[in-house]
């Protein structure tokens, strides 16, 4: 399906999705057709900027008046809070954001939505959590987004919450962080083993590249588990195939981004846009769906984004 499209003119409202690498973002398709669709001067486009040249580039970019904001993927969700002035409490609870805007102070202000996104799309699917044993695999910005999303439910949280990231002290140190925000036990696990575990989040880039070592081994996971791969690129990932073979129910992480973007929009300013996406998204999953799933994961479900 092709998206509308809208002239780009000296108006035009510029937000940047900063990354390195940028080729597997899929926020420019869904957000330009939001744009398009909704009459907004504004577009959003991909900006490969290296960790070192990160604080500075922010900074920088934020000088121009037509650049109103800027979301953040993998690497930098973690480190760009440094440049910030304010974030949000579930982004202080995660140390990292997606989604930077402009205050009229001039303030620059972080949100953090991929963990609501998750968990929207685990309520989407049917996937249990509340209660349950989870493994992450990954302890950057996204797995920090969705680990403070699933602790910090109050009743509804997780009983158990494990990360591994085969960095030497990443796991560590975000168990650290999250676990005073939560009754719920965190730690840091000694491998990726998914025995015992309900539910198994790759919030690792592994899969993103072909000869990529599986992050779990799916024929250790028990028969009722459930697992979920966040990436964006080379759906059905290997991992997901393995898990579909196994009999295992695994999905892939569109639901995420699709069940956050009203929050995205929101947090932009766009109220009236994100009300409609809200309401109805079907438009955003026509434009990503890839051919190999295509009818699969494009069913109308509840989309209603937990409080936290």
């Amino acid at each position: 399906m092709n998206a509308p499209v809208h002239c780009i003119t000296g108006t035009t409202d510029t937000y940047l999705i900063l990354g390195d690498p940028v080729e597997q973002v899929r926020a420019p398709e869904s957000f330009n057709a939001v744009f398009a669709r909704f009459g907004i001067d504004a577009v959003l486009v991909p900006v490969r900027i290296g960790a070192a040249d990160l604080a500075p580039f922010v900074r920088a970019a934020f000088m121009a008046p037509n650049i109103k904001g800027m979301w953040v993927t993998i690497p930098h969700k973690v480190a760009v809070t440094e440049v910030l002035d304010h974030c949000s409490e579930i982004a202080r609870v995660a140390g990292a954001v997606n989604a930077i805007r402009r205050n009229a102070d001039g303030s620059l202000e972080g949100g953090l939505f991929d963990g609501e996104g998750l968990v929207a799309s685990l309520d989407h699917f049917g996937m249990a959590y509340a209660g349950r044993r989870v493994l992450i695999v990954g302890a950057g910005g996204a797995a920090s987004a969705i680990g403070a999303s699933l602790v910090c439910r109050g009743a509804q949280s997780v009983a158990e919450l494990a990360l591994f990231d085969p960095a030497p002290g990443r796991a560590p140190a975000l168990a650290a962080r999250l676990a005073p925000a939560t009754q719920a036990v965190v730690r840091a696990a000694e491998s990726n083993d998914p025995a015992g575990f309900d539910l198994v989040i790759n919030a690792s880039p592994l899969g993103l590249k072909a000869g990529d070592p599986l992050p779990v081994d799916v024929a250790r996971m028990a028969p009722g588990a459930a697992l979920v791969d966040i990436l964006m690129k080379n759906q059905p990932t290997p991992v997901m195939r393995a898990a579909r073979a196994q009999g295992l129910v695994a999905q892939p992480g569109f639901e995420m981004m699709i069940l956050q973007a009203h929050l995205y929009l929101e947090f932009m300013g766009f109220r009236a846009a994100a009300a409609a996406v809200q309401r109805d998204a079907a438009f955003i999953r026509a434009q990503i769906d890839p051919s190999a799933m295509q009818g699969e994961i494009c069913h109308t479900a509840a989309q209603t984004i937990p409080t936290l």
